[in-house]
């Protein structure tokens, strides 16, 4: 999905971001939180360290996971070739809840969540008026209840972090897009098929 003046007003603090209990008010920078740390899979050792940077409301981001991706697991990220990093890059503020939600729950739940509101996209990301009771029914069933999804989308500390890497994102990769992925720093953006995913792998740059 490309970045539009729109969703870039996400970036900004202090404005209600489209979801209850959003709104980010001034204040200094998140202090530093473990639910913000690298989510990844594969091996540390990989010649190829791949990061994509994704909105969980994305629709091309949703088509790279759930056609592209369990291949990529498979043949590339399974047989050591590749490892894996997710970076949230949040297009809207449904994006933004749901991309804390996921960092709230146990670190070796994340990657099978992410996966879960990648394939449920249309029940919940456009469900328009209902996205938050949505989240919070696929949040129960990775163990969240309602009491807890509540808190975490209150964290304006957990928001404000994601909002900083985020802007970390642009700053670095000029990212323009999503999904778009760095191959071993190199960028390059939207719904790759997995061939041409594979070759670019093949020949990132060495590090």
């Amino acid at each position: 999905m490309q970045i539009t003046r729109r969703n870039v007003g996400l970036m900004g603090f202090g404005i209600t971001l489209g979801a209850p209990g959003l709104a980010l008010a001034q204040g200094p920078a998140a202090p530093a939180d473990a639910r913000l740390g690298v989510r990844s899979t594969g091996q540390a050792t990989a010649p190829v360290t791949v990061i994509e940077f994704f909105s969980l409301t994305c629709g091309h981001c949703a088509a790279f996971h759930n056609q592209v991706w369990p291949r990529v697991k498979t043949e590339l990220v399974n047989t050591g070739r590749m490892r894996m990093v997710w970076r949230d890059f949040p297009l809207d503020g449904v994006a933004l809840a749901a991309a804390a939600i996921a960092r709230a729950l146990p670190e070796d739940r994340y990657e099978a969540f992410i996966g879960t509101l990648f394939q449920t996209q249309d029940r919940w990301a456009f469900a328009q008026g209902r996205q938050i009771d949505e989240l919070a029914r696929i949040a129960a069933l990775a163990g969240m209840d309602r009491a807890r999804f509540d808190a975490v989308l209150a964290d304006e500390a957990l928001r404000r972090g994601i909002l900083e890497q985020r802007m970390a994102a642009e700053r670095e990769f000029q990212i323009r897009a999503t999904p778009s992925f760095a191959f071993n720093g190199r960028l390059h953006s939207g719904n790759l098929p997995f061939e041409q995913f594979a070759r670019l792998v093949q020949d990132a740059p060495k590090t």
